[in-house]
């Protein structure tokens, strides 16, 4: 099987206690990949490695079956926490930033703007947008780069099931584009909606990672890992 993304016995530490205690994830080529854990368990902090974020204190990361470096960010778009908006620009205004700073044709604003349904917002500027509409936004500025591997963590915070059920048909939309997709989420009825598989961190530790079959009941799984009554 090709793995878009491995870590093996990936570790973060901060003054000596294990944020990260050598977590081995195994992330299949075009899928989702739903990364669940109980607040605190390290998701974040494992995906802001795999981001360039934190630097590993010990352990490997491979990205597209080679050993991860910085040129992998090249082929890796995240939304991590908050989306990094000026909120006095237009959308298409902040897409032209990144496509600046990164030195990228502006062919590629109207093409991530198409992808997220922000094509038609016009001169609004992104302060006045709705939750949703702003994490759409953050979607975008993702994507403007062609990433083959997608990081989202905690995408549907605070939005309304209006919001939450289009950034669901949009996650679904990534493999099909050629876009493997990581999804950190404390939502287990969005993660089972969308994802093919799952790796549930509990204490800083992978203690499950298995594909979701039509037939798994997520909540009763992740309380029984939670409990260290399940093992994959």
């Amino acid at each position: 099987m090709a793995y878009m993304l491995e870590t093996d016995a990936l570790t973060k530490t901060f003054k000596g206690q294990a944020a990260v205690d050598r977590c081995s994830l195994h992330v299949p080529e075009g899928t989702v990949y739903g990364l669940l854990g109980p607040n605190g368990a390290g998701k974040s902090t494992l995906l802001k490695m795999v981001c360039g974020m934190l630097r590993p204190t010990s352990g490997s990361i491979a990205f597209a079956g080679r050993p991860w470096t910085r040129d992998s960010l090249n082929s890796i778009g995240a939304l991590i926490e908050t989306p990094p908006l000026y909120e006095n620009l237009t959308a298409r205004e902040n897409l032209r930033v990144r496509t600046t700073l990164l030195g990228l044709p502006e062919s590629r604003i109207d093409e991530a703007l198409a992808i997220v349904d922000l094509a038609n917002t016009g001169s609004k500027r992104a302060g006045q947008f709705s939750l949703g509409m702003k994490q759409r936004l953050g979607i975008a500025l993702a994507l403007v780069g062609h990433p083959r591997l997608l990081i989202l963590d905690e995408p549907t915070n605070g939005l309304d099931p209006v919001g939450i059920q289009d950034l669901r048909a949009l996650i679904r939309s990534f493999p099909k584009r050629g876009i493997t997709v990581v999804l950190s989420s404390h939502i287990l009825g969005e993660v089972e909606h969308v994802a093919d598989l799952v790796g549930i961190i509990v204490g800083g530790r992978l203690a499950y990672e298995a594909p979701l079959g039509d037939e798994t009941n997520l909540e009763r799984l992740f309380m029984d890992v939670c409990r260290g009554k399940a093992v994959a």
